[in-house]
């Protein structure tokens, strides 16, 4: 699906999603009139980073709370829990690129950043530089230019993540404890058994805890609940088959959700567009 691109209906925001076969590793978002979007709190395996150009909104990254105005750029590590939401009916604009972490990872390495191929996190949750908040634009306007081939697209994406990795700070290297190591256990169950049904008692015993220490554990660690972490995951993995192309009710029952109207919901939550948006 070649500069893949749909406009919103009228009872959401004017909206575009951008997505080359020939470019797998990112996917772009353009909303025009995002005052009636809402987000609940959600997370994305891909690095994400927007630019904010009208309106002001409130934004929540992990456990920092932020305003962004016009000239903002935020900066999302993969599955940190945020949201971001704009003023009372107010306009609101912004763009976002979220990218594949193999891919980046790569490209920190190859910079010198890392030194070796897995992602390193940024410390930066929201800035104001200009030149980055520039470079940033011009991304998505050569990304979505329906002239633009695919050497010219891929060369300017390659351009401006290699600015942004010397230009962002890296996160310093946590220090893993022995729960910390137990809640990654458990949540790497959820992700890879997200498709079926889950009981609290399986997550426990694979990442042996008790079920009291790891609701209130988990929810401190990600941001959400157990369920709620689930139900992100579930989504994560219905936007990738909806990008292939796959019915979506086909996608619903394979993803876990009772029904296509059950996954309509959580998908507008997690993701402020319908599925039907996001796959055209």
């Amino acid at each position: 699906m070649k500069n893949a691109a749909i406009s919103s209906t009228k009872e959401t925001a004017v909206q575009s999603f951008w997505r080359d076969e020939a470019l797998p590793f990112i996917e772009a978002r353009s909303v025009e009139d995002g005052r009636e979007v809402c987000y609940g709190k959600h997370a994305h395996e891909a690095f994400s980073i927007g630019a904010v150009t009208g309106g002001r909104s409130t934004y929540v990254n992990g456990k920092v709370l932020e305003r962004a105005g016009p000239g903002s750029v935020v900066v999302i590590n993969p599955d940190v829990v945020h949201a971001c939401n704009p003023d009372d009916d107010q306009p609101w604009s912004y763009r976002m690129l979220y990218v594949d972490v193999e891919w980046l990872g790569n490209l920190q390495h190859e910079l010198g950043v890392s030194q070796d191929p897995g992602f390193r996190p940024f410390s930066t949750t929201l800035t104001t530089q200009v030149g980055l908040y520039d470079g940033l634009n011009r991304l998505h306007a050569a990304l979505t230019d329906e002239y633009a081939d695919t050497l010219q697209k891929h060369s300017a994406a390659v351009e401006f993540f290699s600015g942004m990795c010397r230009t962002l700070s890296p996160a310093p290297v946590p220090v893993a404890g022995g729960d910390n190591l137990k809640l990654a256990r458990a949540a790497q169950y959820i992700r890879e058994h997200c498709v079926r049904s889950l009981r609290l008692e399986e997550i426990c015993a694979a990442a042996d805890l008790s079920a009291s220490y790891l609701f209130r554990a988990f929810k401190d660690r990600y941001g959400m609940t157990p369920h709620a972490y689930l139900v992100n995951c579930r989504i994560e993995y219905s936007r990738s088959q909806l990008k292939r192309g796959r019915a979506i009710a086909e996608v619903a029952a394979e993803a876990g959700f009772a029904d296509q109207a059950h996954l309509q919901r959580a998908f507008r939550k997690f993701v402020a567009a319908t599925p039907g948006q996001y796959r055209r």
